[in-house]
């Protein structure tokens, strides 16, 4: 037990850590997809902290649990719908050089971080499995938000930036919802 509670441990302050950078680097260059990405790496270091703190609860208390991390996961698509009004208004090109850089950053981070669960997701816990899940699709997410920044260098409009964001936000969406519907048995 003490060695998952160490990787998820680890995995939470990797996310944590890399929100900042994401965050700070979305608003300087305007990016609705590393915005919603950075929102994701709060939601996941949220999640993380969660799942170190209830590993030892019984299965009743953590099926609680998981309708905060259905709640927990609707912030992404929320923050993403603002950003895309912002956007709208606002509708200067991201720096695509900037977005390619960031995500690519952000996809050592998930990767190592599902790397690390991944010896944990066969565990009874299903909470660690949910963890590995995050991380192993927010690389895929990722490499969508390099594939954005690369067009936007030879296409200097917001239009990849924000198909990818919607997309991460409806991603978000559809997950909590999901996992509100799973704790309901």
């Amino acid at each position: 037990m003490s060695s998952i509670r160490n990787v998820v441990r680890v995995v939470a302050i990797a996310n944590l850590s890399y929100f900042l950078l994401e965050f700070i680097f979305a608003l300087r260059i305007g990016s609705v997809s590393l915005f919603a990405d950075s929102i994701d790496f709060l939601e996941d270091a949220s999640v993380n902290i969660l799942i170190f703190v209830a590993l030892g609860w019984s299965l009743t208390a953590r099926k609680r649990l998981s309708r905060l991390f259905a709640l927990l996961l609707l912030v992404p698509a929320i923050s993403v719908i603002i950003s895309i009004i912002y956007k709208i208004n606002n509708p200067a090109p991201p720096s695509g050089a900037g977005i390619t850089a960031i995500a690519s950053g952000a996809l050592i981070v998930n990767f190592t971080c599902a790397f690390l669960l991944a010896k944990f997701r066969e565990n009874q816990q299903s909470l660690v499995m949910a963890a590995y899940l995050s991380a192993r699709n927010d690389a895929l997410a990722n490499l969508a938000i390099i594939t954005a920044g690369v067009i936007t260098l030879f296409w200097l409009s917001p239009v990849p930036d924000l198909v990818v964001g919607i997309t991460i936000g409806m991603l978000n969406a559809d997950a909590a919802l999901k996992v509100w519907r799973s704790s309901e048995h």
